[in-house]
């Protein structure tokens, strides 16, 4: 049959190609067989012939496939991905065999998988009996406080990746998972739960009962949602930073640096959170969009002018009202004001206002920053003079009169941290509330005044505004009496970065009180020199650390609550000195990895020091402050890597979310450098936050929270919310690049499912053609592989080894690319393809076939063991169903498979005659598809194809391929056509019914 059509020309730089084709009703035929694929047009799938057993109490030693049985014992047929082989020819055909079943059923199956998984003891085995070295991945322990999030399943499953890597590689990657217990969330939790008389009627001791109690009932609830991702860790014996012995090693590293000399008492501003009446770090503080503040500019009234002011500059000022004009964004601070403090290096001008916007001053002369003159006229409405122009350092040792207190203060020079860019040039200093004002306080001898409670409200010191809320209206008093004052230059809202308690949510101040500290400053140097030693993934990690490492200040390390760590102080009840030393931090250790932390409250004060200043009890009181959390989690590497059997410490690996450069990754090596003077860390990696499809942050406000176990087990709804399984989710987190925020939504882990079952379907073809084969007895050498065969090993080979170098540098997402590409488009449509008429129509024994399984065998192990940290149940799986003895009783023990060395050994010409053929192939499906888009032709078995390749060499390599006659190289099984034929020129491609 002929039919015409309009002619396919494909240019291929630099070789050119010319293809027609010709309709045909039959191709040459094996005897008997193969018109399945020709005449009768059968669909060329996979079928399933096993009847499935699954079960949700069936035995796990292996457990058994899952699918819908069939008590006829007809095959399942009709199952997705199967045939109809109804027909006089079914019974020639080898159809595909196998138990594993392309439905994963995962909700019952992978639970079934991690009993076979515990009930083997796999990952205990492979720890204990490894023979590379150990590795250590440790892990920063999520807050006992609630369920888990999606971020949560993130950190943990690439944790997974990591660690399930590591030992199909034999090395010993013993993982123990921690949790954080102590603090104020967790003390919140327990007071909010409680009516309010039991909760007034609460001591100490019965507090911290209720704390632990409710953290170890969250850590079971979470262990169970941890173990369903598929995470293997030592689960029955993790890190609690509750557990007396942890405990105890955090006091040690107390110690440590108490004799370092980095542990000391004072009285500073700290973070302050009225809300939690605590002390705050860095680290518990968060900076929301959107805050507003009331930002006022004030003139202070000039007392005297200073020795070194110039003429120019006495003139200027004594000739009438003068003042320096500040600029605060906290008015409440104002009564706490103890100096004004000018940037020696810039230029300061003496202005006169004049506008009716003046009229309310009681001060018309004021001194600016030269740069800022223009801004602040325009924002008080009024117009300013210049009389004088002199630089910053010749207004020290003015002084000015506070406008609400009967005192007077210096002007001093401050730092560089007082700029042009915003305000007046000049700051308003008050020591007691701010860390640029404190050091300036204590280099220039200036008192510490802060008259704010716990609570945030004036004390008697701040006189007429006692008892005012600093944040309401105690802030409001103070601009209503600057205005009455005539010194109010201009109030306004102003927009900003502000502190906010991280738990409570409402913003913080900044108050002197007493309080412990680890002086950074003293090990600030070593700590820097540490980060430099550590790899950084990402590069920009570093650079983000060591600024926040450079610029911070020391670490407050105090808490006033009680769920926590005691600081083991004794204070003298007459002179408030503290007794601290390494000889009552031992003994206080030594009881407490016995007791627990609790006996600092149920043991007396004679029983908690050591005998040589037991005597000094009567004298001496407890101290009431707990450690910061930061430095419970901090310790880690004392209590955990140090005191683990299997763990190293440096850690080869931390990981976490990429907010923890300012958290744990700092914390923990602000300890370790400060107590060993080495990072406990020898990598860190960090990943970003989990978004919606939209990029919007997740809320439940929003509806658009994505909870890891609806994923994996399902919602109310089957249809808008699947049970994909923890296999479906693992492969998500495989996609993404997790080094910046990734997202997930409905439309996403659609996705994730359909590549999950296009993997799925693909290892089931694998095994399915390996029901009559044993590769200790069937295995075709190397060098007698059809050339085909010899070259899908080669791109093998490449993969594997791109896979292994993608896991190294912790790039899944590669991983999950590179696995993609090479199922889909080398194997689903190509390699497979071609091979089906090989195992389906020819004898069990015959060459091409087993050389075929041979490769299919070394592509089924090399894929199990690529994709076994990713998808571990659904590699488990398939590794159970392997139709020959397993090697190993899992896949992980079965270990890597490293690619033999003869698969790369084609020549450049072997590659790029595959590389010619793939692109003709591609040329030729696209005119077979325009014939069977004009129903000229059905299957591709309809046609034959001639081609021609202009290159000589390359033609040439064609010519040998097809002339192999092997049954697996011959042109038209790769082109799946009926025939092939290479023509010499291109007009004889013209010749056909479809040319150009």
């Amino acid at each position: 049959m002929r039919a015409s059509q309009q002619g396919v020309q494909h240019r291929l730089a630099p070789r050119k190609m010319a293809l027609g084709c010709i309709a045909r009703v039959m191709g040459p035929s094996l005897p008997g067989v193969c018109a399945i694929r020709t005449g009768l047009r059968v669909p060329r799938m996979l079928q399933s012939v096993v009847s499935a057993k699954g079960n949700a109490n069936a035995a796990v030693s292996p457990p058994a496939a899952t699918g819908s049985g069939n008590k006829k014992g007809k095959r399942a047929a009709k199952e997705e991905g199967s045939d109809d082989v109804s027909g006089p020819y079914s019974p020639t055909v080898r159809l595909p065999t196998t138990e594993f079943s392309l439905r994963a059923n995962s909700p019952i199956r992978e639970p079934q998988i991690q009993q076979y998984w515990e009930q083997e003891a796999i990952y205990e085995s492979l720890v204990e009996q490894g023979k590379g070295e150990p590795y250590t991945l440790h892990d920063g322990p999520p807050y006992a406080n609630g369920d888990l999030h999606i971020g949560h399943a993130l950190n943990k499953i690439l944790k997974d990746f990591i660690n399930r890597y590591q030992l199909l590689q034999g090395r010993r990657a013993k993982f123990v998972p921690g949790w954080d217990t102590h603090g104020l969330p967790i003390e919140l939790k327990v007071l909010q739960s409680l009516p309010e008389k039991e909760r007034k009627a609460l001591n100490v001791l019965e507090l911290r009962t209720k704390a632990r109690d409710f953290a170890l009932r969250t850590i079971d609830a979470q262990r169970v949602q941890f173990k369903r991702y598929g995470v293997w860790a030592d689960w029955s014996t993790p890190y609690v930073t509750l557990e007396p012995s942890y405990e105890a090693a955090q006091l040690q590293v107390f110690g440590k640096m108490l004799l370092n000399g980095h542990i000391y008492r004072g009285l500073k501003p700290v973070h302050w959170s009225p809300s939690s009446r605590t002390a705050l770090a860095e680290a518990e503080l968060e900076y929301p969009e959107g805050h507003r503040s009331t930002s006022i500019y004030v003139a202070m009234p000039l007392v005297e002018v200073g020795s070194r002011a110039g003429a120019e500059l006495k003139e200027a000022l004594q000739s009438g009202g003068a003042g320096f004009a500040i600029w605060t964004t906290t008015p409440w601070t104002i009564p706490a004001n103890l100096a004004v403090a000018v940037n020696d290096q810039l230029d300061y001008c003496v202005v006169e206002a004049q506008g009716d916007a003046a009229s309310s001053w009681s001060l018309r002369r004021l001194v600016v920053a030269k740069e800022l003159v223009g801004r602040l006229a325009e924002k008080a409405g009024v117009e300013f003079q210049v009389l004088a122009t002199v630089k910053g350092s010749e207004l020290e040792g003015c002084s000015y009169r506070h406008p609400l207190f009967d005192r007077t203060s210096p002007v001093v020079i401050g730092g560089d941290y007082i700029t042009t860019e915003t305000g007046t040039g000049l700051v308003h200093t008050a020591p007691g509330h701010g860390q640029d004002d404190f050091a300036v306080g204590q280099r220039c001898g200036l008192p510490l005044l802060s008259p704010v409670d716990d609570a945030g409200n004036f004390t008697a010191e701040a006189g007429p505004f006692a008892g005012l809320n600093v944040q309401g209206e105690g802030n409001k008093a103070v601009v209503s009496a600057l205005r009455e004052a005539g010194v109010l230059l201009k109030d306004e809202l102003y927009e900003h970065k502000y502190p906010y308690d991280w738990r409570t949510k409402k913003p913080t101040i900044f108050r002197a009180t007493s309080q412990w500290f680890a002086s950074v400053e003293g090990f600030r140097g070593a700590a820097l020199e540490a980060i430099r030693g550590v790899q950084w993934v990402p590069a920009a990690g570093l650079n983000r650390i060591l600024g926040m490492t450079e610029g911070r200040s020391d670490w407050c390390i105090s808490r006033q609550r009680k769920w926590g760590v005691p600081i083991p102080v004794f204070y003298d009840t007459e002179t408030d000195e503290p007794l601290l030393t390494s000889e009552t931090i031992e003994h206080i250790t030594g009881l407490v990895s016995k007791h627990g932390s609790d006996c600092w409250w149920t043991l007396s004060v004679e029983e908690l020091l050591p005998p040589s200043v037991r005597h000094l009890a009567p004298r001496l009181r407890k101290g009431e402050d707990t450690m910061d959390v930061w430095f419970d989690s901090g310790s880690s590497w004392a209590g955990v890597l140090q005191s683990t059997p299997g763990l190293q410490y440096p850690a080869n690996l931390y990981l976490e979310g990429s907010d923890q450069h300012r958290g744990w990754f700092q914390s923990s090596l602000l300890t370790s450098v400060a107590a060993n003077g080495v990072a406990p860390y020898k990598q860190v990696l960090t990943h970003g936050f989990v978004l919606d499809e939209k990029g919007q942050k997740m809320s439940k406000s929003l509806g658009n929270v994505v909870d890891p176990r609806v994923v994996i087990e399902g919602g109310k709804d089957a249809k808008q919310q699947p049970a994909y399984g923890a296999d479906v989710l693992r492969l998500w987190v495989a996609s993404v690049d997790y080094t910046s925020d990734v997202a997930i939504g409905a439309n996403i882990l659609r996705q994730m499912a359909d590549m999950y079952r296009k993997v799925r379907g693909t290892l089931r073809f694998l095994l399915g053609n390996l029901g009559d084969f044993d590769p200790s007895v069937h295995a075709v050498p190397h060098e007698q592989l059809p050339a085909l065969d010899r070259y899908i090993l080669f791109r093998l080979s490449q993969v594997m080894n791109d896979v292994a170098a993608a896991y190294d540098s912790y790039q899944f997402f590669k991983v999950f690319q590179t696995l993609q590409r090479f199922v889909v488009v080398d194997l689903s449509n190509f390699y497979l393809d071609t091979a089906k008429d090989r195992l389906y129509i020819r004898a069990e024994g015959d060459p091409s076939r087993r050389s075929c399984q041979t490769v299919l065998d070394a592509l089924l192990r090399s894929l199990l063991a690529a994709l076994a940290p990713l998808v571990p149940h659904m590699a488990e799986d398939a590794w159970l169903n392997l139709p020959y003895a397993r090697p190993a009783a899992s896949v992980f023990q079965a270990g890597w498979v490293t690619p033999n060395a003869v698969w790369s050994g084609l020549t450049s010409e072997e590659v790029a005659s595959w590389v010619t053929l793939l692109e003709i192939r591609d040329a030729a499906n696209a005119v077979l598809e325009r014939a069977r888009t004009s129903k000229l032709i059905g299957a591709g078995l309809e046609a034959k194809v001639v081609v021609h390749v202009s290159d000589p060499a390359a033609a040439a390599r064609l010519a040998a391929l097809d002339s192999a006659r092997n049954g697996a190289d011959d042109l038209r099984y790769l082109f799946i056509v009926s025939q092939v034929e290479l023509a010499p020129d291109a007009a004889a491609a013209k010749l056909c019914p479809f040319h150009d």
